[in-house]
């Protein structure tokens, strides 16, 4: 992970009060195609712009180079936005990049039109243009930001940030605190290295870095003081890494996940495991006496651990004790889903290197396209069709519909995943709830915008289609998303 250089960085925060140059309460109407559930309306309005541009960041101390990356706002991750719920955000996005470009608002619940996928919800914005974001923050939680254009490219260049709604009756903490993981693929004169989109990337796990960062930094020491609570807000902002975290002589106890709320729990076997795009926020007692020090690792990938961050204690408690304030927040205004009354569609993922193997080891026809005929790995490779939904490969984000889902109706979506490799699900403009995993219930029935599926897992999902258009479904492993691994679920 360069092993070597450590640092540690104060989080990029963007405060309402330097970003919002017009701040009005004002009766705000829906904006069209939302549904009554969204219709709330809004207590402000906040507005703020965003850039996106070529620029040059520290991600590693010196004496390593600084690393040539695009940006929001010039900085990695882009700048931290902080809302109220209910409150109307006007954004601004101006394009400064040689490439088009868009934004797209994970884990939002918006108008389709404000989704930012290019040619299917928003035209991409063009070198030197602008584009106006504009929907109400009906949900409280975790979200974060990026590009839905070549994001195997922008993403892993640099260009997120993290969304925060902020609930009107938060849990009580000492500090809130974002950690926006990410890692990196650089070379020894930090340069990243701009093999994007590669063969082996594409039909294995992805991009995997060799670099982590926190904040845009690699982390070294988090700082905490006995007898504090913190709420701690993961972002996985990977293109391909999972990181399954063990915080060791600390108990985190999972408080949403998504954005989420979900019924505080401490995970069984202890530790955060975070596929791409997904979040976790956590809350983190500290009980331990001034100078005790604790490291975090990270274990998901076996025979590849390593120190993540260490938790090192200052000489000055906060108080002797944790405080033992409650942990639970309020629900979100999510329509919830009739499992008597629901209709049931299945959806197979299949493909990658040693998909046709796992399809013989699971009983199943090998149909890798449209019409049933079976490619080799080469030709898949040499077309970039490695990856499928239910037989399709998509080419673009502009595609006939794989599901057609009746507005207001209730869904069950039985997912296999077919393949020897993780797969995060990502569903734009819903939330669903995660019902089983391999045909037993979950212990909490989380609501979830991203689910992480492991090889050959099947998985049931439940929602309300309650927000009509037309939907990116696709694998937030970027390099699986461009290989194939994408559809468009239309609501009517």
């Amino acid at each position: 992970m360069m092993d070597s250089p450590r640092s540690s960085r104060k989080r990029n925060n963007i405060s309402r009060r330097d970003f919002i140059a017009a701040a009005a309460v004002s009766t705000v109407l829906p904006v069209a195609n939302l549904t009554q559930a969204f219709a709330a309306q809004a207590k402000s309005t906040v507005e703020l712009s965003l850039k996106s541009r070529s620029s040059r960041v520290r991600l590693v101390p010196e004496p390593y180079n600084e690393t040539d990356v695009w940006c929001y706002n010039d900085t990695v991750p882009g700048p931290e936005i902080r809302v109220r719920q209910g409150d109307r955000v006007r954004i601004r996005f101006d394009n400064s990049l040689a490439e088009e470009s868009t934004i797209h608002w994970h884990g939002v619940r918006l108008p389709n039109e404000m989704d930012g996928v290019p040619g299917l919800t928003q035209k991409p914005v063009s070198p030197g243009s602008t584009f106006v974001y504009e929907f109400d923050a009906i949900d409280a939680g975790t979200f974060w930001y990026h590009p839905h254009q070549r994001g195997f490219e922008q993403v892993g260049r640099g260009l997120y940030g993290s969304l925060i709604v902020e609930e009107p009756n938060p849990v009580r903490v000492d500090r809130d605190l974002t950690w926006v993981l990410d890692d990196w693929r650089l070379m020894k004169s930090a340069a990243i290295s701009d093999d994007f989109a590669n063969g082996h990337d594409m039909s294995h796990d992805g991009r995997v870095g060799n670099t982590v960062t926190i904040n845009g930094r690699i982390p070294d020491t988090f700082e905490v003081r006995k007898g504090e609570r913190i709420r701690l807000r993961l972002v996985n902002a990977a293109n391909a890494r999972i990181f399954g975290l063990d915080f060791s002589e600390h108990n985190p106890v999972v408080i949403a996940l998504d954005g989420q709320p979900v019924s505080p729990h401490t995970p069984r076997d202890g530790r955060i495991l975070l596929g791409p795009a997904m979040r976790a926020d956590l809350i983190l007692d500290m009980p331990h006496d001034p100078g005790f020090r604790s490291t975090v690792t990270d274990v998901f990938y076996r025979d590849r651990e390593y120190r993540f961050i260490d938790i090192q204690y200052l000489e000055t408690p906060l108080r002797k004790q944790t405080p033992n304030w409650p942990m639970e927040l309020e629900s979100n205004p999510l329509p919830e889903p009739d499992l008597n009354d629901s209709i049931r569609h299945e959806v197979q993922f299949t493909g990658g290197m040693m998909g046709g193997m796992v399809l013989k080891q699971m009983g199943i026809e090998p149909k890798n396209n449209a019409d049933g005929k079976t490619e080799s790995m080469m030709s898949m490779m040499h077309s970039n069709k490695i990856w499928f939904i239910n037989g399709v490969a998509a080419e673009g984000h502009v595609m006939e519909p794989m599901l057609t889902l009746q507005r207001n109706r209730h869904y069950i979506i039985d997912m296999t995943n077919a393949t020897a490799w993780h797969h995060p699900m990502h569903l734009h403009g819903h939330s669903f709830r995660v019902l089983t995993r391999n045909g037993k219930p979950t212990r909490y029935q989380e609501w979830q915008d991203t689910v992480l599926m492991a090889p050959r897992e099947r998985v049931e999902i439940a929602l309300v289609a309650d927000n009509p258009g037309d939907w990116m479904f696709h694998c937030h492993v970027l390099e699986h998303m461009a290989a194939g691994m994408m559809g468009v679920i239309r609501v009517t």
